[in-house]
């Protein structure tokens, strides 16, 4: 052992302290030591100096060995004790023991005390060590690891208790809810190590500007919550708008890179009327959002009346029933059926609803908030996973068509998923299916506004075997000279002008071209709302291949 052992012994005789010290130094053991005979004196040591080992005499004419291990386990209770004795019977050996001491050694058989030693330092720092981890673990319940600002569920404890001051004593506080603007950029420039270094300081800097019986947290990714008791709504503004210019005037360095950082603040006034603590965090959360909406580096106010935080409240309700639903599966399929018109054929194209309960929701409910918080690959990869399960048993039961085809549609974000197309891979393997026996769609304007990424990811998709299609094409005339920049085998023409392609010539007209300019690149082409029979036999005449809508069928569970 190389370090330096620091030894109090307990020892009336001099004589016998240097024979254990020199016992110990024959053992290999480096030591520094000090000598007492008194229990104040005792008590003396362990109060200036932490110990690592005391030995300490059995029959001293002071004070016992009991006296001692009594001092030792009330001062410093971690620190282990050897008892040595000219003589000792066993009682007084097992009560020793039992009073906390770790060993008792002969003074006629030295040779026992190093080993002794070596085992109780080494069990010593085992029990350190744990307690180490367990100091640890509590400390990271109430702490973000990174920042060391207390956590989100520490957080929520905190804002439980003001807002019981709130409704008990009429107290007024606040709440803040802080985003950072530009971490994506510095996390995506610099590396991940340069964002969290970000945090922390920016932690730091948020905490400077608070009051000592502020709390701050981090919520979470690069999200800041701050609790101000005592506070009102003014008082509230004044402490966001400190905030808020802290956060401006620091400068981040990193690598020789100075970088600015802005913030996008949330304000919430906690009174008796505020109710529980999701719903004021929700609440936090929306003007946060709200803010940053209006062009970043913004503070907004939480105002229930306010239309615009209301919708964005309802969309939060809407994202939080939509993960609800992924967790519970309670997505159902529909189908709606594709037909030839020139030709005896018929496809299907899968549509996903939400169950809830016994009733089934439209996609226009959930969608809109499943897009705005980036939920729609979730669903996508739970269409996928069940749409080719589906199509699975149809093909073991013989129940499709060589021909027979399957159109499922992917958002836009999906598109963009890093992970998405090893998603799609793992499922063609999966599944085993046919080739060109699915086709995945996008809209137009999807792939236009991603052209390079959506062209990439075509091809590899359509590698993979599988068809695609352009969905609501027509959208924008100038939008054909994209055809030859976007790989897909389908067309489908936006139902907007199919609908009216009887009663508007200039809409029939832009059918009419959707489907000549397809036809002339070696596309399928399929028009979608097809309402009635009129329509369908003018798509016919017009020469489009496929028609879809209520005129033809409706959308149906796909076990019906």
């Amino acid at each position: 052992m190389d370090r330096l052992l620091k030894v109090l012994i307990a020892d009336d005789s001099e004589d016998d302290a240097l024979l254990l010290v020199r016992q110990l130094k024959k053992g290999g053991l480096t030591c520094w030591f000090e000598r007492v005979d008194t229990a104040e004196d005792m008590r003396v040591s362990l109060n200036r100096q932490h110990w690592d080992l005391v030995v300490t005499d059995h029959n001293m004419p002071a004070f016992s060995s009991s006296e001692a291990l009594q001092l030792v386990k009330a001062i410093q209770p971690e620190t282990p004790v050897i008892v040595v004795s000219g003589a000792i019977t066993d009682d007084v050996a097992v009560n020793s023991m039992k009073a906390g001491a770790q060993d008792y050694i002969m003074k006629d058989n030295l040779s026992r005390l190093v080993p002794a030693v070596e085992r109780e330092l080494r069990d010593a720092e085992h029990r350190n060590a744990r307690k180490e981890a367990e100091q640890q673990v509590a400390y990271l319940t109430y702490h973000d690891s990174l920042t060391d600002l207390m956590n989100r569920d520490q957080f929520k404890k905190q804002l439980e208790t003001v807002l019981e001051s709130a409704r008990v004593h009429d107290h007024e506080h606040a709440l803040l809810y802080v985003d950072l603007d530009q971490f994506k950029i510095i996390n995506d420039t610099c590396g991940h190590v340069a964002g969290d270094e970000l945090l922390k300081q920016i932690g730091k800097v948020i905490k400077g500007e608070l009051r000592e019986q502020d709390r701050v947290s981090r919520m979470g990714g690069d999200e800041f919550g701050i609790l101000l008791w005592q506070c009102n709504l003014d008082e509230a503004l004044e402490a966001a708008r400190k905030v808020h210019n802290a956060i401006k005037e620091f400068r981040f360095l990193w690598n020789d890179q100075r970088f600015v950082v802005s913030s996008s603040i949330g304000v919430v006034q906690l009174n008796s009327a505020s109710t529980d603590v999701e719903e004021v965090l929700a609440s936090a959360d929306m003007a946060c959002y709200a803010a940053k909406d209006k062009g970043r580096s913004y503070i907004q106010v939480f105002d229930a009346h306010d239309r615009e935080l209301t919708q964005r409240r309802d969309q939060m309700h809407w994202a939080s029933r939509i993960r609800r639903a992924l967790d519970e599966d309670a997505f159902v399929l529909y189908s709606q059926a594709i037909v030839g018109l020139a030709q005896p054929a018929r496809h299907e194209e899968f549509l996903v609803r939400m169950r809830d309960g016994d009733t089934i929701i439209a996609p226009g409910m959930f969608m809109p908030a499943a897009e705005r918080f980036n939920l729609m690959p979730l669903i996508d990869r739970w269409v996928i996973r069940n749409a080719f399960a589906h199509v699975k048993k149809r093909l073991e039961q013989n129940r499709s068509g060589d021909g027979d085809l399957f159109f499922i549609n992917l958002s836009g974000s999906s598109l963009s998923d890093e992970s998405f197309f090893e998603f799609v891979h793992q499922c063609r393997e999966e599944f085993d299916l046919p080739q060109r026996k699915i086709c995945f769609e996008i809209t137009e304007t999807t792939a236009i506004s991603n052209l390079e990424t959506a062209s990439q990811f075509i091809s590899e998709i359509r590698d993979l075997g599988f068809l695609f299609a352009l969905d609501d094409f027509g959208v924008g005339m100038s939008s054909f000279a994209y055809l030859k920049a976007i790989p897909v085998d389908v067309l489908k023409i936006d139902g907007g002008f199919v609908r009216n392609i009887l009663n508007d010539p200039m809409d029939q007209a832009i059918v009419e071209a959707c489907n000549n300019i397809a036809h002339s690149a070696g596309l399928i082409t399929v028009a979608e709302f097809v309402e009635n029979k009129a329509i369908e036999d003018r798509l016919r005449e017009l020469g489009v291949d496929f028609g879809q809508g209520y005129g033809i069928e409706k959308p149906r569970p796909i076990d019906a």
